[in-house]
């Protein structure tokens, strides 16, 4: 499972605006990892250069100076909004929220990309969440840039025979240029007079999941072994996955000549292959599609509205929650994306088991709660105490509550099991209400 679809509440917001220039000191542009044998050629426009006579205003007479002077209809690109997490886990270090290191990352980003960029920290997890508004390339570009700044780069390598790495390039290395911007990622392919044949890809853990999966679907049509593309709804792709990947194990224990390829959980597709010595293949392809046929009987849905500021308990860490739902009953919870605004959960699975899933996902919705009590910012202090021993004595008391003073918004952030997080809610709001009087 990919957890990167996990939501924050979050606090300490700071927002940024453009300041119209553009000053910024480092170059955070991803850079594209070509082989030398494709940065030693000339481009496919050098090797193929446009025919004599034909541009941009070709057959109309119109020389393309004289166009300046009208005045054409402005088309206006669309604004988008999206927004992305960076979990504790993998989180670069940066000195603490609210360092300047990290104003300083963050203003050079919107001053490169041109989106508006709010970044916030979850008051409990310490994950990073970004809204980032503006034009889409814009949004694009912000993203990409703020993933390389904020999100340390995991690496992993993957082997694909030698005579494939020429068809994961593309002609002038485009393919593997538009790999790179897709996911993120910055991919290493060997020279071509090198004696390797493992591809190396950096950059964010979902990213190089996409990047892994592509490339090997990119093989596996070259490969002269049997390779078969099986149409399955990605609806059923966790239950034909199962439970950390358990079924998949399995069958490739029993057929280990077979590579099993299906899409991350990010990557909308209903589809998944199958390459490998050809018996193998054949009947690891019939067992899927056993599964299917078994699921597209059985399987039900239920859909069920849970604040967004929840699923991320749902979710859990790394998704675990939601592993252990589906091993539990046989369910699989299927979670909007973190950028939209549906609050829509749908439960999947056989019917007798939905209501199940359906308790145990409003538990692990619930098994955390937050408030916020409102306190004028000025007397916080008075509340937290002298060298932090009145907050101290609360938090000893209720030790599963988080508590935050936020310096905006003349309040505090409580987050927590419901039953203590409401004695610290109380408490606190006592406390503020006697010091107003005094």
């Amino acid at each position: 499972m990919d957890p990167t679809n996990s939501t924050a509440e979050t606090s300490n917001i700071t927002t940024m605006e453009m300041n119209g220039h553009d000053n910024a000191n480092e170059n955070m542009e991803g850079s594209t990892n070509l082989s030398a044998t494709t940065q030693n050629h000339n481009s496919y426009d050098d090797l193929f250069p446009q025919l004599p006579g034909k541009n941009m205003n070709a057959g109309n007479g119109t020389p393309l100076a004289s166009t300046w002077g009208k005045q054409p209809k402005m088309i206006i690109p669309p604004t988008v909004t999206q927004v992305f997490h960076i979990p504790i886990e993998e989180r670069r270090g940066t000195g603490g929220f609210g360092a300047d290191d990290s104003h300083k990352k963050l203003k050079t980003v919107m001053e490169k990309s041109g989106a508006k960029i709010e970044m916030s920290t979850g008051s409990k997890d310490q994950s990073l969440t970004f809204l980032i508004t503006g034009k889409q390339e814009s949004v694009l570009k912000a993203r990409r840039d703020l993933l390389a700044q904020f999100q340390t780069k995991a690496s992993s390598t993957i082997t694909i025979p030698k005579e494939h790495h020429r068809f994961i390039l593309g002609r002038g290395g485009t393919n593997l240029q538009e790999l790179e911007t897709r996911t993120a990622t910055q991919i290493s392919i060997p020279k071509a007079n090198e004696n390797d044949d493992k591809i190396t890809i950096s950059g964010p853990k979902d990213g190089i999941e996409k990047a892994m999966h592509e490339i090997q679907l990119i093989s596996d049509v070259q490969s002269k072994q049997a390779y078969e593309v099986l149409p399955v709804l990605k609806i059923y792709h966790p239950f034909i996955n199962s439970p950390n990947g358990d079924y998949v194990k399995q069958m490739l224990m029993d057929y280990p000549d077979v590579r099993i390829n299906i899409p991350p959980l990010s990557v909308m597709k209903d589809e998944l292959s199958v390459a490998g010595e050809k018996n193998g293949v054949m009947s690891v392809v019939e067992k899927i599609k056993e599964i299917s046929k078994v699921l597209e009987k059985k399987a039900t849905t239920v859909s069920v509205e849970v604040k967004k500021s929840q699923h991320k308990y749902v979710i859990g860490p790394k998704g675990n929650a939601i592993n252990e739902i589906l091993q539990d009953t046989g369910v699989f919870v299927e979670m909007p994306s973190s950028d939209s605004t549906s609050e829509t959960i749908t439960l999947r699975g056989p019917q007798e088991k939905l209501g199940l899933a359906l308790t145990k996902v409003y538990e692990k919705a619930n098994s955390v709660v937050s408030y916020n009590v409102a306190c004028p910012t000025w007397l916080h202090k008075y509340i937290i105490g002298r060298k932090g021993a009145g907050i101290q004595k609360l938090t000893a008391e209720l030790q599963k509550v988080h508590v935050e003073f936020m310096d905006t918004g003349d309040s505090i952030k409580i987050e927590g099991p419901p039953e203590e997080a409401d004695k610290a809610r109380d408490t606190l709001d006592n406390l503020a209400n006697d010091l107003k009087i005094k």
